[in-house]
């Protein structure tokens, strides 16, 4: 086939890392004979992975009387309420959360998932109606992923665990939008045929109807009501919630610390919060690079946590790529994942729960919203003017497509509509607008994806408050110029939480934190980078032209210079490509 990526090609050997699947769902006739099938009736099985045989409970539960099967992955932060619902006393009820949901199910059906607060992707299984149906959480923490072989359905909660039945010809939309995003947005995969439920919605088999429980909605209230008072109502949501995402309290507890607003705010309200031990985490890259640690140091002591910094090095950087790329589900270009990954590792030395501070810039109004905003100062613009200004926001390879793409590959995804195009030209105000999208799609399909995979890969359950449901939802009750005027980012959040932090912190410049991958691939990754990404047997061979690719290793080609994002992007697709023909070969052996 011409796109399939794998056919009788032999890529450049690279580090393989063997990750054990997850549990999944066939939903159709399944041969007997199957393996590591660990419930099952004539339509429905659930198939457990070998080293996952006394987790059935954790990933498993029938309703009490016997009508629902639901499999999936939760975590609530109300589950006394939801019990106190159902007439039963907290303290008596032993079961599971998953337990839970079937026994809501079965008194409320699908409306019981507007009761809901938490993380969860679910498959619920409806033996008298014989109908299935697929659940994810309202913001997307957790992902749940369908594809099609012959007559089954197979689901599972990771990309990965499909690997035996997918196709494996790549999704040229898919390739195209990662290119410009560095993510994949939206319900596509980057294998053909393979979707991602989004998040808010209930997918429905055998109709393949879906129905949307909650939606991103900018409901702006007390217009009138100066800053302050909108700030009280964020502070006040704000201890609620992470009160809810605290382990218990003779328990340790860790954050990722990078100096930031979003960070520091999170750190102090957890010190606040918590009377055991508080670990706070912060990466460097070596004394070749600046770095932020006067500024994480400083909330470190402020705040009395416990301070761990770890210097990732270059060689780091490179060495552990591969593995990382073997974690994620789709591919993810940015550079945090491998230091996301590393500081997992040293913070589950410490605890096995750690919160960050994701979220803070998609709901209150980060400074990567400002060009976009300025653009839209300047008279009227078509609605494809938006998208292509939108696309190159991203600051990946948007403007490359044309010279970077095959030409077969160019004109089978030219008339390809791009899933951003419905949101741009929704009528709510352009910040609030900018920061939906940035919620629903960077949000969902990068930011937490990257978060939930990579700290699961370190043995930790990580927690992001910000990106909490009930927080979002506020951050679209907040009047926009509440959140972003001029240069001025995020004047909610940080009069919020502006009591608990050192005024330094509060009134610092955003920076943000840099990977310095245009240095890795001057000094130290130029040649490797080119023997992985020129050898004529590449994974991207058949869609990517090697000029580009050849003149950005060189320092050439790229008006704003940006070479190390734009290799970095490529270097993690072609090792996910890589990584992920190994594991289809080992798990259809």
């Amino acid at each position: 086939m011409l796109f399939d990526a794998f056919k009788n090609r032999k890529s450049p050997k690279i580090e393989f890392t063997k990750i054990d699947p997850t549990w999944r769902v066939a939903w159709g006739t399944v041969d007997e004979s199957y393996e590591n099938i660990a419930w099952r009736d004539e339509k429905f099985s659930v198939v457990l992975p070998c080293t996952a045989s006394g987790l059935l409970t954790e990933t498993l539960a029938i309703s009490y009387e016997g009508r629902f099967v639901v499999v999936g992955d939760i975590w609530l932060t109300n589950r006394v309420q939801l019990l106190q619902k159902l007439g039963i006393e907290p303290d008596s009820f032993q079961g599971s959360s998953l337990q839970l949901v079937a026994n809501l199910w079965e008194r409320w059906g699908f409306e019981c998932l507007r009761q809901l607060v938490g993380m969860f992707a679910l498959v619920v299984w409806d033996r008298q109606r014989q109908v299935l149906k697929l659940v994810r959480d309202r913001i997307g923490v957790r992902t749940l992923y369908y594809t099609t072989t012959g007559s089954v359905r197979w689901i599972a909660p990771q990309l990965r665990t499909l690997s035996p039945h997918r196709s494996s010809e790549l999704d040229l939309v898919a390739l195209r939008d990662y290119l410009c995003c560095a993510f994949v947005p939206g319900e596509r995969t980057l294998w053909e045929q393979v979707r991602e439920l989004r998040p808010g919605t209930v997918l429905e088999f055998i109709d393949h109807k879906v129905e949307a429980y909650w939606q991103l909605q900018e409901q702006i209230v007390a217009v009138d009501q100066p800053l302050a008072w909108h700030s009280d109502r964020l502070r006040e949501l704000l201890d609620q919630v992470v009160q809810e995402y605290l382990p218990p309290a003779d328990e340790p507890v860790g954050v990722f610390l990078s100096g930031g607003l979003d960070s520091s705010g999170i750190t102090a309200l957890v010190a606040k919060f918590h009377k055991a031990p508080v670990h706070t985490f912060s990466i460097h890259f070596g004394s070749e690079c600046p770095n932020e640690l006067e500024f994480s140091s400083l909330v470190a002591s402020h705040c009395q946590t416990q301070h761990h910094i770890l210097e990732i090095t270059f060689k780091d950087m490179w060495e552990r790529l591969p593995e990382t790329m073997a974690y994620l589900d789709d591919p993810i270009g940015d550079p945090l994942t491998v230091p996301n990954l590393l500081l997992g590792r040293l913070a589950r030395e410490s605890t096995e729960i750690v919160l960050n501070g994701e979220g803070g810039d998609p709901c209150f109004g980060g400074p990567k919203n400002q060009p976009m905003l300025i653009n839209s100062l300047y008279g009227s613009v078509t609605n494809q003017d938006a998208l292509q200004a939108y696309l190159i926001s991203f600051q990946k390879c948007a403007v490359d497509l044309p010279q970077l793409l095959k030409p077969e590959v160019l004109t089978a995804i030219q008339t390809a509509p791009w899933v951003f195009e419905e949101d741009l030209s929704s009528q709510v105000s352009y910040l609030n607008r900018l920061m939906a999208m940035n919620i629903k799609f960077k949000g969902a399909d990068q930011i937490l994806t990257k978060v939930s995979n990579l700290t699961q890969a370190a043995l930790l359950h990580g927690r992001s408050p910000l990106f909490d449901q009930r927080v979002v939802d506020l951050s679209m009750e907040i009047p926009p110029e509440h959140k972003l005027s001029g240069v001025g980012e995020k004047a909610v959040l940080k009069q919020a939480i502006a009591d608990i932090l050192p005024e330094a912190i509060i009134y610092r410049p955003k920076s943000g934190m840099m990977v310095p991958v245009q240095l890795g691939f001057r000094k130290y990754w130029q040649q490797e980078a080119k023997d992985l990404l020129l050898n004529r047997n590449a994974a991207i061979t058949p869609y990517l032209n090697q000029l580009p690719i050849r003149n950005w290793l060189n320092y050439q080609g790229d008006t704003w210079s940006r070479y190390g994002v734009k290799l970095w992007l490529l270097v993690s697709l072609e090792i996910w490509l890589q990584v992920n023909q190994k594991c289809s070969s080992e798990s259809k052996k």
